[in-house]
C-alpha cells in the first residue's frame, strides 16, 4: 500500500504534492518522491530518498522545484530488495524517456510482474533498471503510446491506456507526466487501490504569478483527507477503470467506458475502511470514520449474546491504538460499558503492521504501548482491534494486558478472519504467515492467548461500509483479478525479506 497525489494547474504544484504527501504518510514510511514538469523549460525536476516525508524533502530540495505539474509517492514496500542501495532504484517516481517522456507513480501491485517483465525484456528489448513492477506498467504503456501514435488526441491515448489493461493484472491506480501534454490518471478495472479527483479556483496570488493559468487547479489524491487539507473540492472517486487526462490548456478529458463494456464488477478493498484510511477521509462516497463507528455498533450486537448468557462480562472496553479507537468508542456506547484507553502509543515508533520483518513488527510492539496497570488490574478487559494478520502483534498485546493485571482478556476484531494472501497492494502475500489460514478459530484463540476471541461478522463488516461489492479475497479468497502467476510473486517477496 502505498500513497499517491498529483497537482496540476498550480506554480506551486510541487509545494502541494508535499503538503499532500504529508497527510498520506500513513500509506508508507519507507521513501518519498516528487516529480515535477516545468512548461516553460520543458524539463522534469525530481527528488527521491529513502525516508520520511518530511525528512527526504528539505527546504532547499523543495526549492529547486518548478512547474504547474507535479506527482508525488509515498512508499511503502510490498516488493522488492532491503538491501538500502538496491531499495533507492525502487523509489517512485519513474520516468521514460521515450516516446514523449513520461513519469509514473502508483499504489498496487501487478500480480504477473514476471510475465510482463519477460515481455518487455525480450519481446521489446528493453532493460529494466528495477524489481518495482512499476517500471514494467511504464514501458507497456509507452510502447502503447508508441503503437497508437498519441499526439495531443485522448482517444489515442486511452487506446494506449486499454492496451496496458490488457495485459496487467493486478491492483492499482496510477498517476503520470506526459511531458509538454498534461497530467493523466487512471484506476485498475476492478477500482480496487482509491483514487479520488479534486478541483479548486486558483487564487489571485497564483493567477499573477503564471500568465497560463487556466483558472482551476486539479489534484488527485490516493484519499481525500489530502484534498480536504489542500484546499480542494472533491469532485468524485474515479471510476472503476476510468482514465483521466488534463491536457496543457488544462482541459479534463475521462472516459469510463472500460469496465462498462467488459462487465466488470467493482471491487474496492475492504482493507481500505478496516485500517489503511485515515479517519478523516471519504472513500467511494463512505466516511471512513462513519464506517468505524458503525463496526463497533455492528460488532457490539454480535457480541451482546455473549455477555447476555454470561460466557463474558467484560469491565472496560480498551482500543488497541490508533486504528480501532473510533470503533472502540461506539462498541463501549452499545453495549452501555466504560471506555477506557489504557493502552499508551508513542507516537515515533512506526506502524507495526507496516513494518519489513517480523522482528522489527515485534520490537516496535514493544516500544510503542505501554499498559497502564491501575486502570486494568483486576479488571475482565474487552481488548478491540482492527484486524488479526499474522497474530503476533495481537499475542503480545494480550500478553501485555495480562502482565498489567486483568483477570480475563477477550480479544475482538472489526473484521473477519484473514485467511489468504492479498496480491493487490497488502502485504501479506504468504499464507503461511496468516494465523487465522490454517487453524480453526479455538487454536487462533490459544495461539493468542485470549480468553474469548471474536471476530466481526462478513454480512456485519459489509453492512458497516455500505456496500456489497468489496474485494475480500483475503477473507474469502474469491479474488477478483487472475491470481495464476502470484507463486513467483510470493517467493520474490519471501526472497526480499531474507
Amino acid at each position: 500500500m502505498c500513497g499517491v497525489v498529483g497537482v496540476f494547474g498550480t506554480p506551486f504544484s510541487s509545494q502541494e504534492a508535499y503538503q499532500g504527501l504529508l497527510l498520506l504518510q500513513h500509506r508508507g514510511q519507507d521513501a518519498a518522491g516528487i516529480l515535477s514538469f516545468d512548461d516553460d523549460t520543458k524539463e522534469f525536476h525530481h527528488y527521491k530518498d529513502l525516508g520520511l516525508v518530511s525528512d527526504v524533502f528539505r527546504p532547499e530540495i523543495l526549492a529547486g522545484f518548478a512547474g504547474q505539474m507535479s506527482i508525488g509517492h509515498t512508499r511503502y514496500a510490498t516488493v522488492g530488495p532491503k538491501n538500502p542501495i538496491e531499495s533507492k532504484r525502487d523509489i517512485q517516481p519513474m520516468t521514460i524517456n521515450y516516446p514523449h517522456g513520461i513519469g509514473m507513480v502508483h499504489n498496487g501491485n501487478i500480480v504477473n510482474y514476471f510475465e510482463l517483465k519477460k515481455y518487455v525484456q525480450e519481446e521489446k528489448r528493453r532493460h529494466l533498471f528495477t524489481s518495482n513492477d512499476l517500471e514494467v506498467l511504464l514501458n507497456i504503456l509507452s510502447d502503447g503510446i508508441k503503437e497508437k501514435n498519441v499526439i495531443n488526441q485522448f482517444d489515442q491515448f486511452q487506446e494506449a491506456v486499454k492496451f496496458l489493461f490488457e495485459k496487467a493484472q493486478g491492483g492499482y491506480s496510477v498517476l503520470g507526466i506526459l511531458a509538454d501534454k498534461g497530467l493523466f490518471a487512471f484506476r485498475d478495472p476492478h477500482g480496487i487501490r482509491p483514487l479520488i479527483l479534486g478541483e479548486r479556483d486558483l487564487t489571485e496570488e497564483e493567477k499573477k504569478l503564471h500568465p497560463k493559468n487556466f483558472g482551476k487547479s486539479y489534484c488527485l489524491s490516493s484519499e481525500s483527507n489530502a484534498l480536504n487539507f489542500l484546499g480542494y473540492e472533491v469532485v468524485r472517486d474515479l471510476a472503476p477503470g476510468e482514465i483521466l487526462f488534463i491536457d496543457k490548456s488544462g482541459e479534463l478529458f475521462s472516459s469510463t467506458d472500460y469496465s462498462k463494456k467488459n462487465q466488470i464488477t467493482p471491487k474496492p478493498c475492504m482493507f481500505e475502511w478496516v485500517y489503511f484510511a485515515n479517519p478523516e477521509s471519504v472513500l467511494e462516497g463512505r466516511s471512513v470514520y462513519s464506517t468505524r463507528l458503525d463496526f463497533g455498533i455492528n460488532l457490539g450486537e454480535e457480541i451482546r449474546p455473549y455477555i447476555e448468557s454470561g460466557e463474558i462480562s467484560p469491565d472496560i472496553v480498551v482500543p488497541v491504538p490508533e486504528t480501532s479507537r473510533v470503533a472502540a468508542i461506539s462498541l463501549s456506547e452499545t453495549l452501555k460499558i466504560p471506555f477506557r484507553e489504557v493502552l499508551i502509543k508513542n507516537r515515533y515508533i512506526q506502524r507495526s503492521f507496516i513494518l519489513n520483518t517480523q522482528e522489527s513488527r515485534n520490537r516496535a510492539v514493544q516500544l510503542k504501548l505501554t499498559a497502564i496497570a491501575s486502570e486494568i488490574r483486576g479488571k475482565n478487559v474487552l481488548l478491540l482491534d482492527d484486524s488479526i494478520v499474522r497474530g503476533t502483534t495481537s499475542k503480545r498485546i494480550i500478553e501485555m494486558v495480562k502482565e498489567a493485571g486483568a483477570l480475563e482478556v477477550y480479544f475482538a476484531t472489526t473484521c473477519p478472519p484473514i485467511k489468504f494472501p492479498c496480491y493487490y497492494g497488502i502485504d501479506f502475500p504468504d499464507p503461511k504467515e496468516l494465523v487465522a489460514s490454517s487453524r480453526t478459530h479455538e487454536e487462533v484463540r490459544e495461539y493468542l492467548g485470549a480468553d474469548k476471541l471474536i471476530y466481526l461478522s462478513v454480512a456485519a463488516t459489509k453492512k458497516s461500509i455500505g456496500r456489497e461489492n468489496l474485494c475480500m479475497s483475503c477473507i474469502d479468497g474469491c479474488y477478483p483479478v487472475d491470481i495464476g502467476c502470484a507463486k513467483k510473486f510470493q517467493d520474490m517477496r519471501n526472497l526480499h525479506r531474507e
